[in-house]
């Protein structure tokens, strides 16, 4: 089965020094070797920041169209590993090991089969 692991943080983080940033990227650069090796990678990217997105909701029946950033959530999704997993426990297992900030936070999620 495969499982959607949302990685989310706060927006009021303060931005990370160079060093730090690094650091955190060589930590999914890691995980996702292992997740390879492992045979459980399906898909993973880093979300350009809110300010880039777009967001197309239904109003009164029609879709409304709303740049981004939006102010509505405290948090923000930075990016999204999908995985192959024999069980949502694995699944859990794998996102602990995901490298996330203080306050910061994985979700993950069953995918429906099309």
């Amino acid at each position: 089965m495969k499982y959607l692991l949302l990685i989310c943080g706060e927006k009021s983080q303060a931005p990370m020094t160079a060093t730090d940033g690094q650091a955190v990227f060589d930590a999914h650069a890691r995980l996702g070797e292992a997740l390879r090796a492992a045979g459980k990678m399906v898909h993973a990217e880093r979300l350009r920041p809110e300010a880039d997105a777009t967001r197309v909701r239904a109003k009164a029946g029609h879709p409304q169209v709303t740049d981004g950033p939006f102010a509505e959530t405290k948090e923000a999704l930075g990016g999204f590993y999908l995985l192959e997993c024999a069980s949502q426990e694995e699944a859990l297992e794998w996102a602990k090991k995901v490298p996330i900030s203080e306050g910061g936070y994985v979700d993950v999620r069953p995918v429906w089969p099309m």
